[in-house]
């Protein structure tokens, strides 16, 4: 399975490719795409699209996992996160691959076992699972690899369950 992981935002959004095969677990591309706050709104929703569809067209992603917006103390943060992530949907939709959505919680128990965990403890486990020599930089690379990680471990859980249903119903 290969998941590419999305943490939306509009100034600064990170991404992280991961490819899973039986023998093990490979991270192929991570990064960040940003946007300058100078520009129009619309500006630069529309190079996040772009970015976002060329990402996509040059992964060929089986799923895109994104991160659910639950609720941002800050209105202005939230609106633009919001955006950001509808932009980023419509992308994922277009291309026809399979989109989950997990909140921050359901990434941060799935990779560090604590659903309150802080960005350094997430940032560490996934260095540590990723293998990766540093810890990923910044927090919102981390983050996105975070989700394609969440999404590998709950549909591996999801497939193990519904196996053991199907030998039950036999």
């Amino acid at each position: 399975m290969f998941v590419l992981g999305i943490d939306p935002g509009l100034s600064r959004c990170g991404y992280g490719a991961v490819r899973q095969t039986r023998s093990e677990t490979e991270v192929v591309s991570a990064g960040l795409i940003t946007t300058s706050r100078d520009l129009p709104v619309a500006e630069r929703l529309s190079i996040l699209l772009r970015d976002i569809r060329e990402i996509l067209a040059e992964l060929r992603p089986d799923v895109v996992a994104i991160e659910r917006i639950l609720f941002r103390s800050n209105a202005k943060t939230a609106m633009s996160v919001g955006q950001a992530s509808g932009v980023i949907l419509l992308a994922a939709f277009e291309s026809g691959c399979e989109i989950v959505e997990y909140s921050a919680s359901e990434v941060k128990l799935a990779v560090a076992g604590y659903g309150s965990a802080d960005k350094l403890q997430v940032q560490r486990m996934i260095q540590i699972l990723a293998n990766l020599d540093q810890i990923p930089k910044p927090p919102d690379v981390a983050d996105a690899l975070g989700l394609a990680f969440c999404h590998l471990a709950n549909h591996s859980y999801t497939s193990v369950v519904r196996a053991a249903q199907g030998s039950e119903l036999r």
